[in-house]
């Protein structure tokens, strides 16, 4: 099949089904795997060049309206009637369900067999461990600066914390992004903050930016919070790496209670998935 990922999700549910060979356009914001660099770029996700999206004529196209504003690109691929299917995962348990029915659509089942119960496994694995966690703590994500985003209850990332022996500060609002203020976040006691700007590498956010706001004095001096900075890669996109993002969260806030977390890992992971 030819193959298009409009958003960088997309593109790493194909990764882990062994479909990365029948790509043959991504968005500009798709990094992951490393295969996927020299094939042509489509615009960012939310601008798409849909003239040279349709000369590459695919047989299907990858959209999900887990990236806020994809519907006017949604729009134009029925106007055009170019094939394609839409995601909109919540949970980790909709990232299975996207899984297997991008199997179907592939000839893939075998492998999005193979990588939803790896899914489970894991998942399962890190719930028996977080049952014996006695000291859960509460965890700040920060997905933007000004104003401040952070993820609510209808969010992966409250899965992922509880899974990794803590809880989302912001779990109580049902919401899947939240807007507010430092004061709220303050007020809250976070024992754990996470920057993991969306759209932002790693190495470009600085932690003297969350330092200089007032009452960070209190929060570290009094509750010895402490801040981390967290790959937008691992978890901001609803796709399997969640479960990366979950293992290095785990790891980070409970070292004594959960498996040492080794990125290298996870290409040994998918090589386990493909089915030969």
């Amino acid at each position: 099949m030819r193959i298009i990922s409009i958003c960088p999700s997309n593109t790493e549910l194909l990764h882990y089904l062994g479909l990365t060979s029948q790509l043959i356009g991504v968005d500009d914001f798709s990094d992951w795997p490393k295969d996927i660099e020299k094939l042509p770029r489509l615009g960012p996700d939310l601008s798409i060049d849909m003239n040279k999206l349709q000369s590459l004529e695919p047989d299907l196209v990858l959209a999900s309206l887990s990236v806020p504003g994809m519907e006017k690109n949604i729009e134009e691929l029925e106007r055009r009637r170019i094939p394609h299917v839409i995601y909109n995962p919540q949970s980790l348990t909709d990232i299975q369900k996207d899984l297997l029915d991008l199997g179907k659509r592939t000839n893939k089942m075998a492998e999005a067999k193979k990588a939803t119960e790896w899914m489970k496994d894991e998942i399962n694995q890190y719930e028996k461990i977080n049952n014996s966690i006695k000291n859960r703590k509460k965890v700040y994500f920060e997905w933007w600066p000004k104003p401040i985003f952070t993820p609510g209850k209808v969010n992966w990332l409250t899965e992922i914390a509880y899974l990794a022996g803590g809880e989302n500060l912001f779990q109580d609002v049902e919401l899947a992004s939240v807007q507010t203020t430092w004061e709220d976040v303050v007020r809250r006691k976070p024992d754990i903050i996470g920057m993991v700007w969306v759209g932002v590498k790693t190495d470009k956010m600085q932690i003297s930016h969350i330092q200089k706001r007032e009452g960070w004095d209190h929060l570290e001096t009094d509750l010895r919070t402490e801040i981390f900075k967290l790959e937008e890669s691992l978890f901001c996109r609803p796709s399997p790496r969640l479960i990366i993002g979950m293992k290095r969260l785990a790891a980070l806030i409970h070292p004594n209670d959960f498996p040492v977390f080794l990125p290298e890992e996870e290409e040994s992971y998918i090589k386990k998935l493909q089915v030969t």
